[in-house]
């Protein structure tokens, strides 16, 4: 299942937006805080899927029935790009255990790349609901990987999947290996290069959020 949030426009549209935009990326603090406003209406929605549990509450006046999440969320992200959704996600799902990978595409001299998995931590994830958040979904390649790479650990009870801008190619990709997750965006490409960049997308989320890198 596929959730696009620009099919009716709100201020993700907005956000997505600046995010694109040229004359507005060299701010790499408003960059972040973009992805991390996407990212928090997002949890905001799928919040609203999860179930909950009644409680007391006591209040200074009496008793008050209250819904609560019944069981919290793992939040997982890709490192680098993937921080500022994730601390998004964070904002909103304080409570929530939380899980780190990193992957990078190690580019061949033939304009191939090969997606390169080398750590993780994360707590226990048999039976739990996990979010993973990485601003861009492309080719989906290292998302993909780096779902199977979580899986080892256990069984994952709900898969939702959080971008800011996904590729169609990416969304096509990722289904066929997790045909029952939920894919949450902010607005869908449909052209993808030879070297597995979106089109227009906004570039390279990463460095626009915290600078060029050196790679051999």
């Amino acid at each position: 299942m596929v959730k696009n949030l620009s099919e009716s426009h709100s201020l993700v549209s907005n956000w997505v937006g600046e995010l694109r935009d040229v004359n507005v990326q060299h701010d790499r603090m408003r960059f972040r805080r973009n992805l991390e406003r996407i990212a928090e209406v997002i949890g905001y929605e799928i919040s609203k899927t999860m179930e909950v549990a009644e409680i007391d509450i006591t209040t200074p006046m009496g008793i008050a029935k209250c819904e609560t999440l019944k069981h919290q969320p793992i939040l997982a992200t890709i490192l680098r790009a993937g921080l500022a959704m994730h601390n998004g996600l964070l904002n909103y799902f304080d409570k929530a255990d939380n899980a780190f990978l990193s992957a990078y595409r190690k580019h061949n001299t033939d304009g191939s790349f090969d997606i390169m998995l080398e750590y993780m931590s994360c707590p226990k994830i048999e039976g739990r609901i996990v979010i993973i958040s990485d601003p861009m979904l492309a080719t989906g390649a290292s998302l993909v990987k780096a779902i199977q790479y979580i899986r080892q650990e256990g069984n994952i009870k709900e898969l939702h999947i959080v971008c800011a801008i996904a590729c169609s190619v990416g969304i096509a990709h990722v289904q066929k290996s997790e045909p029952s997750a939920t894919i949450w965006c902010g607005a869908i490409d449909e052209e993808i290069t030879s070297r597995g960049y979106i089109v227009p997308g906004l570039g390279d989320a990463g460095d626009l959020a915290y600078g060029s890198k050196m790679q051999s």
